[in-house]
């Protein structure tokens, strides 16, 4: 029915860099890829996001971007790297914050900012949804939502999330692969 609220749509809500794509890690951090050509999609990431899209889960990717804020890196950039993955995944849409730490905006993951506008703009019921990231703010912001979280433990050297994931993996396959084992299917989204 058209026009109609559907707040059923489940949701996978998925960090970029280092969940969907490499990450560029400096002694022990994580960095996003400076360029287009420095992208890279993981190689479990197409099959992953592809068994999620079947089994009738929106795919959403949640990104903090703020070397934009700091002048680091262009929007356009980010927007060609986020269009590029677009293309290659079945991917839903993308919410993007390109703030930095100093703007205290609500969007900055760990804040569920983006989790919330984009529940609201899809009609997502984030209770039935899952936060899949790499980093302690991604694992916040998703607890912080309302939604089940999942740890891809890349050993990173830095804080630890303040809330437990509820499942530490190692990478996106295994993460998809829990989601098909304790979400049930569903027909249609």
């Amino acid at each position: 029915m058209t026009g109609s609220p559907n707040q059923n749509l489940r949701a996978v809500f998925l960090d970029r860099d280092g969940v969907i794509n490499r990450a560029i890690v400096r002694e022990g951090s994580p960095y996003p890829p400076a360029t287009l050509e420095e992208l890279e999609i993981l190689p479990d990431a197409s099959s992953a996001l592809a068994d999620l899209k079947n089994c009738g889960f929106f795919l959403l990717l949640i990104t903090n971007q703020p070397d934009v804020g700091r002048g680091r890196q262009r929007r356009e950039v980010v927007e060609q790297m986020n269009g590029a993955l677009a293309s290659a995944l079945p991917l839903d849409g993308a919410f993007v914050c390109d703030h930095s730490d100093n703007d205290a905006c609500d969007c900055r993951k760990p804040q569920p900012g983006l989790l919330v506008q984009a529940a609201r703009d899809r009609e997502i019921d984030l209770a039935r949804s899952f936060v899949i990231g790499d980093r302690w703010g991604d694992i916040d912001a998703g607890h912080n939502a309302g939604c089940t979280t999942i740890l891809i433990d890349r050993d990173y050297r830095e804080r630890a999330p303040a809330h437990e994931p509820d499942v530490r993996v190692k990478c996106l396959r295994e993460a998809a692969d829990w989601i098909l084992r304790s979400a049930p299917q569903e027909d249609g989204r």
